[in-house]
């Protein structure tokens, strides 16, 4: 008898195969991060394609072949419409659908990575950025880097921002450094011993710790200057380019 299994789940990427294959990857909420394969779903007349369009949340349902699951039912639950119609949302929500494919490993259920990943597709459908590209674009990254640190630490890499990561003295509110090389924040003491690391301002890491707080009314109200702005971009993507490292290895 085969069974059939049903969740709901967000599509993050899809790679065709033969002539009107696919192989989807969904994360899901009930067995984490599937590769489903779609028989003839890219056939005009497929009934799975309704379902399982990129970055839509959906109940699917599979079943276990001897090479693939493969997608039996895909019923649409959100869209998630303007991420997909608007350029600099997209971005955004491709670079959360890579992030998440690189550092989440297959059928490892995680409810609280779903959770987070369905919150940001939410934030990026309702962020209005059509009265100021400015301050739309200040959104769109600082829901980036909400979603990176949050996604780091339910994977068990959290960061600790309130101690040296070589000395672990309580950081003060100056002198602060980054050193890739350690991996983490490290006060002014330890920054002269290694030579090898960056000035980071406090206020770049007290944002850091509003993300893990999850504190996302504050975080709205903020005005955050292009300095600090451009420093937590840096300072993002050498934590995630360190972990993506470690990985590979």
């Amino acid at each position: 008898m085969t069974v059939r299994y049903r969740t709901r789940g967000i599509v993050l990427k899809k790679n065709d195969r033969g002539e009107s294959d696919q192989i989807l990857t969904f994360y899901t909420k009930e067995f984490g991060k599937l590769e489903i394969l779609g028989k003839a779903i890219r056939k005009i007349k497929s009934k799975l394609r309704s379902g399982a369009e990129l970055f839509y949340l959906s109940e699917i349902e599979f079943i276990q072949g001897k090479a693939y699951k493969t997608l039996t039912d895909a019923i649409l639950i959100e869209k998630f419409k303007n991420p997909r119609d608007d350029l600099k949302k997209l971005k955004i929500a491709y670079q959360v659908s890579e992030t998440l494919d690189t550092l989440v490993d297959k059928q490892e259920k995680d409810e609280k990575i779903f959770d987070l990943l369905e919150e940001i597709f939410r934030k990026l459908d309702n962020c209005k950025i059509e009265n100021s590209l400015e301050i739309g674009n200040w959104k769109l990254k600082i829901i980036y880097c909400y979603f990176l640190w949050n996604l780091l630490s339910a994977l068990g890499y959290q960061v600790d921002f309130y101690h040296c990561v070589i000395c672990q003295k309580k950081l003060s509110p100056q002198n602060l450094y980054f050193s890739l090389e350690e991996g983490g924040i490290i006060c002014g003491d330890c920054c002269r011993k290694t030579k090898k690391c960056g000035a980071i301002a406090p206020e770049a890491i007290k944002i850091i710790r509003l993300f893990l707080k999850r504190d996302w009314a504050v975080l709205e109200k903020l005005k955050i200057s292009e300095q600090y702005l451009n420093q937590l971009d840096l300072i993002s993507r050498q934590y995630l380019s360190y972990y993506k490292s470690g990985i590979i290895v």
